[in-house]
């Protein structure tokens, strides 16, 4: 018999129709010479700390730092997680061969991983290794098992990352609640966690510079020419911007009967790429941007689709596909095209007789590493929830327009002086619609969230230029323009994933976002978790859409000073060999060594202060 594991009861059932296991029995399906059975996500836990010594239990300083010579795994004590283990174990015990049907990622390894340790599992064990749902998936997955060995490194990187997290979960949880080193203003439990509190730290910092930041006015003159407006070019080595609005009026007093002159006249065709398919992140972000939905709902809903089999494997870091998924495009969008809101943006690609574009900036196989990103399957979408059709269709529409023709854009840039004084308008015309035509692009960049050195970041408003010639020159109204800088905005919670993904540092251009995915903090799986128990424990709140700290939250940051907890960048670092580990580039041995170490460090710290 072949024991085939899923990790949770639906899937079981699409994997034991394809495999033709019809018979239903209690926690599996039989038939063919197969038994698949399932798991509830997460049956089994890393240990408590009396588990390893019984004076562990209490919570006393003397007890830490409470580092288990060999750490050990036990099953979550729940009746219907005991129930469906015996299940398991019982299959397991009778196969020749089992096979690890759990989602295909790091978390979905440990689950399958712990689950057949606890079970005596002594067979030999393959992987089902698959990006979609859809039956056509499934059964190419199961034409190519994958030996449960290629992902050891997956499952090791996985159980160093639970390991790390229970020991800085444990003991600084129990450290910083047992001292009263900075007073006791905050009772109860302080809650303490590898990604949990730099992610807190960066809300509370944020909201303190927001909390001490003093606005500065400044003025300059702008003019308006032939129906145009003017500012002052700030590209110029010229004193363009003034702190007292008199020396402003002084100007205009001096240059407002002096005539304009056209300068220069400069005209820049550009090309607009479509946007990127969709990562995990970035989805959570545009879904909260567009209709505030939290990272916690967006994850729920594209994990729905996923198991409805419209969209592929949600938990990815890409926003690539492998080159060989070219060739399935068109079938894809055929399958898209049923649905009634995108069947008028397909068939201009269909009809046109051409090959389908075929850009670097979405297929890439340097760029995929297990998984490529979230895109539609073909599959019909119907019955899904309101909610659910939002998401899908941010999907959709972001893969159709990644097929259309790149965006042709004319950029004009007129500069111009009164006497000495430099002046500047500029204006953009659409040459060619491309992609736009699919996706209206936002007014903002997606990651625009904060100022930059206390400057207002207004930009100009895009106008239509009427025609200007190098040398012209007439009158024109000069007027007072007052700017005041403004704070960094509140995180949202698109913005603070984007934090999260980059370790702090707000990033716009996404090839250098992708460089520091390598070291963000949190999987793109777990970072809506980590908000959510921010929440949760009280440590932040939301206000609209704004994410602000409690008392709670700005005290417990405040009363940690190591940066082992709470710097994002640390963090990041620790993220990066993290993933080093996936690809046998780091020793895990290494890491937990390394995380041992600071943690004793951490303790005598505090403890001997």
């Amino acid at each position: 018999m072949i024991v085939c594991i899923a990790e949770k009861p639906s899937v079981a059932r699409d994997i034991a129709k394809i495999l033709g296991a019809t018979e239903a029995r209690s926690g599996y399906i039989e038939g063919n010479g197969y038994a698949v059975t399932w798991t509830y996500g997460h049956l089994c836990t890393l240990k408590e700390p009396e588990d390893y010594q019984t004076s562990w239990q209490g919570w006393r300083l003397a007890s830490l730092p409470m580092i288990p010579e060999r750490f050990g795994i036990k099953l979550i004590k729940e009746e219907h997680i005991e129930r469906q283990f015996a299940v398991i174990q019982e299959l397991v015990s009778q196969a020749e061969r089992v096979i690890n049907c759990g989602d295909a990622g790091q978390e979905g390894e440990l689950i399958q991983r712990w689950v057949l340790q606890l079970a005596g599992c002594t067979c030999p064990v393959e992987r089902l290794w698959i990006s979609s749902l859809t039956d056509q998936s499934i059964r190419e997955g199961f034409a190519n098992l994958r030996p449960s060995k290629e992902l050891d490194t997956l499952y090791y990187a996985g159980l160093a990352r639970a390991i790390g997290d229970w020991l800085l979960g444990i003991n600084g949880t129990r450290l910083y609640t047992l001292t009263d080193r900075y007073g006791s203003r905050q009772r109860g439990v302080r809650s303490v966690g590898r990604v949990q509190t730099p992610t807190l730290a960066l809300v509370v910092d944020r909201q303190a510079e927001i909390e001490s930041f003093v606005p500065v006015t400044t003025y300059e003159m702008q003019t308006t020419y032939q129906g145009t407006l003017f500012r002052a070019d700030t590209t110029q080595e010229v004193e363009v911007t003034f702190a007292e609005r008199q020396q402003v009026e002084e100007l205009i007093e001096r240059i407002a009967k002096e005539p304009l002159i056209v300068q220069a006249v400069e005209q820049k065709k550009s090309t607009e790429y479509p946007p990127r398919l969709f990562d995990l992140t970035s989805l959570q972000v545009e879904a909260n941007k567009k209709f505030g939905y939290t990272a916690e709902q967006t994850l729920r809903l594209i994990q729905s689709l996923y198991e409805k089999k419209v969209t592929t494997y949600p938990r990815v870091d890409t926003t690539f596909l492998p080159e060989d998924q070219y060739s399935k495009v068109g079938e894809t969008l055929q399958g898209i095209a049923r649905h009634a809101a995108l069947g008028g943006f397909i068939a201009p690609l269909l009809s046109s007789g051409k090959p389908l574009k075929k850009s670097k900036k979405v297929f890439d196989n340097k760029k995929i590493t297990d998984h490529h990103a979230i895109i539609p399957t073909g599959q019909l979408s119907g019955g899904l929830t309101p909610d659910e059709e939002q998401i899908y269709l941010l999907v959709a529409l972001r893969y159709i327009a990644a097929f259309y023709p790149d965006a042709k854009v004319s950029t004009t840039t007129v500069r111009a002086t009164v006497e000495e004084y430099p002046l500047r308008a500029s204006g953009k015309t659409i040459l060619v619609e491309g992609w736009r035509e699919v996706l209206k692009p936002d007014s903002g960049k997606e990651g625009d969230d904060t100022t930059e050195g206390g400057k207002d970041k207004e930009k100009d408003k895009e106008q239509t230029l009427p025609p200007f010639k190098e040398g012209e020159s007439g009158p024109h109204e000069p007027s007072i323009r007052e700017s005041t800088s403004t704070p960094p905005r509140y995180y949202t919670e698109a913005t603070l994933l984007r934090a999260m993904e980059t370790a702090g540092k707000g990033v716009e251009d996404e090839e250098l976002r992708d460089a520091l995915k390598m070291n963000g903090i949190g999987r793109p799986s777990t970072r809506a978790a980590i908000i959510e128990t921010l929440f949760k424990r009280g440590y932040i709140v939301r206000e609209g859409k704004s994410l602000r700290a409690t008392p709670a939250g700005i005290q417990l940051i405040d009363s940690i000073q190591d940066p082992l907890l709470k710097s994002a960048e640390l963090t990041g670092r620790w993220e990066l060999k993290l993933r080093q580990i996936e690809s046998r580039e780091y020793d895990p041995g290494q890491f937990l060594n390394e995380l041992k170490a600071q943690v004793s460090t951490l303790v005598s710290e505090v403890r001997g202060f």
